[in-house]
């Protein structure tokens, strides 16, 4: 039924590889532009490799699943990796369920997507949402092991006030409440959508300069990882599909916050704000209360705090959900570190939750 192959130069802002992710369950992490920006920019900076799996029907040749996937070495260990670099929070196939189901029931295609990925030490892929199609299903042998860390989302229904009320604890609200009019007294506060190619460079610039004020380590900090951001938020700011806003007080910045959406999912993926001028504010948690009104008003279902198990999310109603890990060894020096990677298991450090999570979530808490 298929033909399965390894790309080392996929286009993924070709009109085929466009269509088939509208049709399919892949988060926004696989939006072409996304997918395009890690391997133009990230992966040839980490000294990795492409390595992208697609199934093409046979007959047609019609496109049917994609998976991006990179090799590279670490330790003297050759790895099979999803094409992450601490960016990108959910690991999914861009696939619909029929072709995944049928990926998954043919031993063939199994053992060939394992052999495509040869030489290799270790398959590892990491941050499967619970949502997603199970990918160690897609390779003879491997196996599905928990991560150790929780994605959270909240949902939005109804209108803000409704929702508020069903979702955020009374005295949490209150709070927030009392926190705004403070900051009201010294003058007009204003969360905003900013759209203009200077505001948004402008806006990461603030974020890059507020968060470095916290995280010397921060990846916003360096310019490889600031140039990807950019381009992103650039690229898809038109569409609707990267969301940068501004908080202000009286038009001078205090930062804001940078994310991503599609079908109606906002993922929130960088935060940083003015905590040293307004250190009592909770500026934090005022961003993502009028971050859920605005995703409300622009009809999206889910507010995605992504990766991490900061209290904070909870105050806003995310619910957890596991994030899972995909293995599989071909060598006894893969078996070894596979061993090795599940004895250690913890939150990976170069994951991408840094860029929202701890300098807010010291804030709202």
């Amino acid at each position: 039924m298929f033909e399965i192959l390894a790309h080392d130069d996929f286009d993924f802002l070709s009109d085929e590889y466009q269509r088939l992710f509208e049709r399919s369950r892949a988060s926004a992490f696989q939006h072409p532009l996304w997918l395009d920006a890690v391997y133009r920019m990230l992966v040839p900076a980490h000294g990795a490799k492409p390595l992208v799996l697609v199934a093409r029907r046979r007959g047609d040749g019609r496109l049917a699943m994609v998976l991006p996937l990179v090799r590279r070495r670490r330790h003297g260990v050759r790895l099979v990796e999803f094409a992450d670099f601490g960016v990108t929070d959910y690991a999914s196939a861009v696939c619909d369920d029929a072709t995944f189901a049928a990926l998954v029931g043919s031993p063939r295609a199994q053992q060939q997507m394992l052999d495509l990925l040869k030489p290799f030490d270790l398959l590892r892929i990491k941050k499967i949402p619970d949502r997603a199609q199970p990918l160690e299903q897609l390779f003879a042998g491997a196996r599905r092991m928990p991560l150790g860390v929780s994605a959270h989302a909240a949902p939005l229904d109804g209108d803000f006030e409704t929702w508020r009320a069903a979702r955020m604890a009374p005295s949490f609200a209150k709070e927030l409440r009392k926190k705004r009019r403070q900051l009201e007294r010294q003058g007009v506060v204003a969360l905003e959508r900013v759209v203009e190619p200077s505001a948004i460079v402008s806006l990461l610039g603030d974020l890059q300069t507020f968060r470095g004020r916290r995280f010397p380590d921060d990846l916003l900090g360096q310019k490889g990882y600031f140039n990807f951001y950019a381009h992103v938020a650039l690229a898809g700011a038109a569409s609707g599909f990267a969301r940068g806003y501004r908080l202000s007080l009286d038009g001078r910045s205090l930062g804001g916050a940078w994310g991503i959406g599609h079908h109606g999912r906002f993922l929130l993926l960088i935060s940083g704000l003015d905590y040293a001028a307004h250190p009592r504010q909770s500026l934090g948690a005022l961003t993502f209360e009028d971050l859920a009104r605005d995703c409300i008003g622009n009809q999206d279902q889910v507010f995605d705090f992504t990766i991490g198990d900061e209290g904070y999310k909870q105050q806003f109603g995310a619910e957890p959900s596991p994030l899972w890990i995909a293995s599989a060894h071909a060598t006894g020096l893969g078996m070894v570190a596979e061993k090795l990677a599940t004895r250690r298991l913890r939150p990976d450090p170069t994951a991408s939750i840094p860029l929202a999570g701890p300098a807010t979530a010291q804030q709202s808490a």
